[in-house]
């Protein structure tokens, strides 16, 4: 099959799906051209064709200055618009007939899902993975964002999901059929120093239980929660590690300061800002228990439970329901508590330190490889 991938993640947790996915297609027998952003990262193993044409919607020019928020709208929305336009005329110059969307997207959907839309009535099959199946973000008027959902899903034929889940797509779609696939897991190089010494790098103590929050830090981690309860739990440090998602919320800075008012900023250390793919799996390898708290608005699969599965990491987990829930219950690769609690995060935590937890890696493995998730994604395209 002569596969078109659409991804214009340039950085993330999409940037990296992209990638595994697009290899592990190859490998089950697809000649995939991604396109993809200038910025998306390469020399990674790439089994597949990268085109980087496109206008990256994750970021604005001069990523670390801040910018009005009506003219970082207007950038990315005709970033969004310019590179809608370059998909369509690929597809038509280069003939593509399968078209494989990075993720669902309804921003602004009613201004360009009718350029798919035609191509699709030609015959074009698109199908998207669905990260985030519940699109609870309401952009502008709830009219307009009912009507943006609807026009996202417009042109689908296939939408691949992590878990069984009736998609609210607004209104009938009956062309569209979903399939679910698993969360294949992220494989990182092997860690460049031993544990004790990114322990003593980060000046913790060798003995230390560590904590690790990892990635974009953005209010729906909790990670103020995850603070109040280590002035109840005095045995944990926490390392977190990451850049800002948004430079203007000053997150980092507010934790920071909660921190030295609740008395526990001697057990916290901070790497804030971009971390080089050589430095991740040592801060995975240092740690002891991974965070992923997030709120009851976080519906999807997550990435960095991927990473620290592979290094046989156990998590302390929270979410909405969704896949998160349902992977680290039914392989019991950590412990789940209800989102938005100080007291279950201490709960949590003091059953952590008190009782061996048993997780079930090898089924997860097996459950959730790359080569199984691109297996059913052609099996289900070619249809």
């Amino acid at each position: 099959m002569k596969l078109l991938y659409y991804s214009p993640a340039s950085y993330g947790g999409l940037a990296d799906y992209a990638h595994y996915q697009a290899n592990a297609l190859v490998s089950a027998g697809a000649e995939v051209t991604l396109l993809t952003t200038p910025n998306y990262p390469v020399g990674r193993g790439e089994a597949y064709e990268i085109v980087p044409i496109l206008d990256d919607t994750t970021a604005s020019p001069g990523v670390h200055k801040p910018m009005p928020k009506v003219l970082k709208a207007g950038y990315l929305s005709y970033n969004l618009l310019s590179n809608i336009a370059r998909l369509t005329r690929f597809i038509e110059e280069h003939r593509f007939c399968h078209v494989l969307m990075g993720s669902y997207q309804e921003y602004l959907a009613p201004l360009w899902a009718h350029r798919l839309r035609r191509l699709a009535n030609r015959g074009v099959v698109f199908g998207a993975v669905v990260h985030d199946p519940v699109r609870d973000f309401v952009l502008g008027p709830q009219w307009w964002h009912h009507c943006s959902i609807a026009a996202g899903y417009s042109f689908l034929r296939e939408a691949f999901v992590h878990e069984a889940i009736d998609l609210d797509t607004v209104r009938p779609m009956p062309q569209l059929r979903t399939t679910v696939i698993p969360h294949g897991i992220y494989k990182l190089p092997q860690a460049t120093q031993s544990r004790e010494k990114t322990r003593h790098l980060l000046n913790l103590p060798q003995e230390a239980k560590v904590m690790l929050s990892f990635g974009h830090i953005r209010p729906n981690k909790n990670l103020n929660l995850v603070i109040e309860a280590m002035a109840r739990v005095p045995d944990v440090y926490l390392v977190v590690a990451g850049k800002e998602q948004s430079s203007s919320q000053q997150l980092a800075r507010r934790y920071q300061e909660l921190a030295q008012e609740l008395g526990v900023a001697d057990r916290c250390r901070w790497q804030i800002g971009f971390i080089p793919e050589r430095e991740i799996p040592n801060l995975f390898d240092m740690s002891d228990l991974v965070l992923l708290t997030y709120d009851q608005t976080f519906h999807s699969a997550s990435g960095v439970l991927s990473m620290a599965t592979h290094h046989r990491k156990l998590c302390l987990a929270s979410s909405g329901e969704g896949p998160l829930k349902e992977v680290v219950q039914k392989y019991q690769l950590g412990l789940w508590v209800e989102p938005n609690s100080v007291t279950a995060i201490v709960e949590g935590l003091k059953s952590w330190l008190e009782m061996p937890i048993k997780p079930c890696w090898q089924e997860y493995f097996r459950d959730n490889s790359w080569q199984e998730n691109a297996q059913i994604v052609l099996s289900v395209l070619k249809t």
